[in-house]
């Protein structure tokens, strides 16, 4: 175990009679002890912020035979080198995708209607009491939702959107078949008010949205980001914010965590967390519990219902 995980999220393990091997706090292993680690273990249970590169699997082989990422994203392992050394690779698919959806609309709700700026004024003192062109922002009842990916999260956010009568569409590479299909992803950054971002991140989807497709959605859209932080180039978004490019942003995934550009830290109508997507008891337990079934099943001879291959 990589680091420490959530109460009961290793009981899957505990109860097969495994050997847990982790450390008594929860400091993170350094990627040297990454290394020196694999080699004297069959299964590995990671975090989303251990890079499991092809050292690491190298080192593991040929004892290592799993490794399980307690998150659905697993672009921290090097799955070209797990297949080359037949370790199995399992993620957590299915189990916090409604808990990612509800946060972003929650980034939704507040970006859009600027509400970490009022919150600041209030708290800071700057609030002189109600005024009728005070704190003025945008509607998200009747706005166009434009869902960039069209995953189990995606779809879950366009069910909390149906509530606000929202009309929703949605980009991927091939024809879902579902009514609010654009095949094309500029088309859609230039017709939605909100457009949120649901792909996993791939030498494709790095800075997908860049300074060029920023200048094509409206001046009063909102950009919300709980995918991965290199799909959106925090410069150029900082930049957008700073010109009124774009309305306002809501992100909870960054380029380079838990580093933030400083731009964007500065940036104006931007509502920011720190990559909390799925962040609550329940759902995390299940994370991990998910995970660590997974790594019993491959122990097991058996082949897991979460294995990404």
């Amino acid at each position: 175990m990589t680091r420490r995980l959530p109460a009961g999220g290793l009981d899957p393990l505990v109860d097969a009679g495994h050997e847990l091997v982790q450390r008594a706090d929860d400091t993170p292993l350094t990627h040297e002890e990454l290394v020196e680690t694999a080699a004297d273990v069959d299964a590995i249970v990671c975090l989303l912020t251990d890079r499991i590169d092809a050292e690491v699997l190298a080192a593991g082989s040929p004892r290592l035979k799993v490794v399980a990422n307690v998150a659905v994203g697993y672009d921290n392992i090097d799955l070209v080198a797990a297949a080359a050394h037949g370790i199995a690779v399992c993620n957590t698919p299915g189990v916090l995708d409604e808990t990612t959806a509800d946060l972003a609309f929650l980034l939704i709700l507040a970006a859009t209607r600027l509400a970490s700026g009022a919150e600041a004024d209030l708290r800071a003192g700057r609030w002189a009491g109600w005024g009728i062109e005070d704190h003025l922002a945008l509607d998200v009842h009747g706005a166009t939702l434009g869902l960039v990916g069209y995953g189990r999260i995606a779809r879950a956010v366009a069910r909390r959107a149906a509530g606000f009568d929202m009309t929703v569409v949605h980009n991927t590479r091939n024809d879902t078949g579902v009514k609010g299909w654009v095949g094309d992803l500029d088309a859609l950054l230039s017709t939605s008010d909100i457009v949120s971002l649901h792909v996993p991140l791939t030498p494709e989807t790095h800075h997908l949205i860049d300074a060029r497709r920023l200048a094509l959605m409206k001046t009063d859209a909102v950009l919300v980001n709980t995918a991965r932080g290199p799909v959106v180039d925090e410069e150029a978004l900082a930049v957008a914010l700073e010109n009124g490019t774009i309305f306002a942003a809501g992100v909870d995934v960054f380029e380079r965590e838990p580093a933030v550009h400083p731009r964007l830290l500065a940036a104006p109508r931007t509502v920011l967390l720190p990559h909390i997507g799925s962040a609550t008891r329940a759902t995390r337990q299940r994370m991990a519990q998910v995970a660590s079934e997974g790594v019993r099943a491959v122990l097991a001879g058996e082949t897991p219902r979460n294995l990404v291959r």
